[in-house]
């Protein structure tokens, strides 16, 4: 089966307020979350859910709560494998980051450059689209391809190469640089462009790139778990339903991998978080400084290069945030660099906004009032 992703993004515009989570705080231990994740996964009828803390210099505190399928007793543990959706663009943006730094790429660096064999087939604003527009979402692509038509692909950057044809067909949907469009379509054709400058597959360069230089060892792509079994958590619909199937088929197709299909284990997560926060400080032997900031810094919107930059008071400054949703699972992060902590939080459900940003906004508090 097939399930058409939509991506939770508006929780950063709404704003995270200091008190959203007030009621647990007052009652929350940062050194024991259980209580309070219990509490929430009641109060919010989730099946289980889990959260992180972490700083430059590793996980804080981390817990699970709750079972794996909702009507079925087996607990989740703190090594299960979570969906994050779109919290996967970070991790992508990353990679190309890492093949700019190696020079195999640059950040100015055109579809008409990458692709010339198309490049008579393009307009001339689409010849010139970079790969920083793809990744900020100022490309002037559309939002989303026809996934219907890449079921069952196999050769994926054949497959991803077909993409883009399809959207020099379609043509922009405005001009590049000219305004924020999230595009799923513009990930896609952004991995594209660095399996062509690598030779490599875009899952191939995350391997290499990203989950094995941060020993990411839980890090895949697609829907967790083998089907019929519940050895792993069991996707949800946000009416609380549990999904009719599990596995690598409950999720969007490979094609669009780039733009968020990647599954691991919460502590796993929190390791590639963790680096950005230490890359923000200048102390991270994986990314420059310079490389971080380009990251984290907005591109013409809130947006930066796969994650959201917003200004929040307890962050200090700069707070970045994602949400990811593939309609079965929800993931959501916080980060403030300045603060030197992120928050992690994942649940196999949909729609899960209201738990994530009651558990966020609690840990802020806790901590802000432990500080005092």
């Amino acid at each position: 089966p097939i399930v058409w992703c939509y991506f939770a993004m508006l929780i950063a515009y709404w704003g995270l307020g200091l008190f959203a989570g007030k009621a647990l705080a007052q009652s929350l231990d940062l050194a024991n979350l259980r209580p309070a994740l219990e509490a929430a996964r009641t109060a919010h009828k989730l099946p289980a859910l889990g959260l992180a803390i972490v700083a430059s210099d590793g996980v804080q505190s981390l817990a699970t709560v709750g079972v794996r399928k909702r009507g079925d007793e087996t607990p989740v543990t703190d090594r299960d494998l979570w969906h994050l959706g779109s919290d996967g663009k970070a991790m992508t943006a990353t990679m190309i980051a890492r093949l700019v730094e190696k020079g195999a790429m640059k950040w100015t660096q055109t579809l008409g450059e990458s692709f010339p064999e198309l490049a008579a087939t393009m307009s001339d604003e689409m010849k010139g689209v970079t790969v920083t527009q793809l990744l900020s979402h100022h490309s002037g692509f559309h939002d989303n391809f026809d996934i219907m038509r890449y079921v069952d692909r196999k050769d994926l950057t054949v497959a991803r190469i077909d993409v883009l044809k399809d959207a020099i067909k379609k043509g922009l949907r405005s001009k590049p640089g000219e305004k924020f469009v999230y595009s799923n379509w513009g990930y896609t054709v952004a991995s594209a462009m660095a399996e062509r400058a690598s030779g490599k597959s875009f899952e191939a360069l995350m391997r290499e790139e990203v989950f094995v230089p941060l020993d990411m060892k839980s890090a895949g792509f697609q829907g967790t778990g083998t089907v019929g079994k519940i050895d792993q958590p069991w996707p949800h619909f946000a009416n609380g339903t549990p999904a009719p199937s599990n596995g690598a088929e409950m999720d969007n197709v490979p094609t669009m991998a780039a733009a968020g299909t990647m599954h691991m284990s919460l502590a796993d997560w929190a390791k590639f978080v963790g680096e950005h926060l230490r890359a923000a400080k200048g102390v991270s032997t994986y990314l420059k400084k310079e490389t971080a900031e380009r990251l984290h810094q907005p591109v013409g919107s809130d947006y930066a290069l796969g994650w959201l930059a917003v200004n929040r008071g307890w962050a200090g400054g700069r707070a970045l945030t994602h949400g990811g949703d593939n309609t079965m699972n929800f993931a959501l992060v916080w980060a403030a660099p300045s603060k030197d902590f992120a928050i992690l939080f994942v649940t196999n459900q949909s729609s899960a906004h209201a738990a994530g940003d009651a558990l966020v906004g609690a840990v802020i508090e806790a901590r802000t009032r432990a500080a005092k």
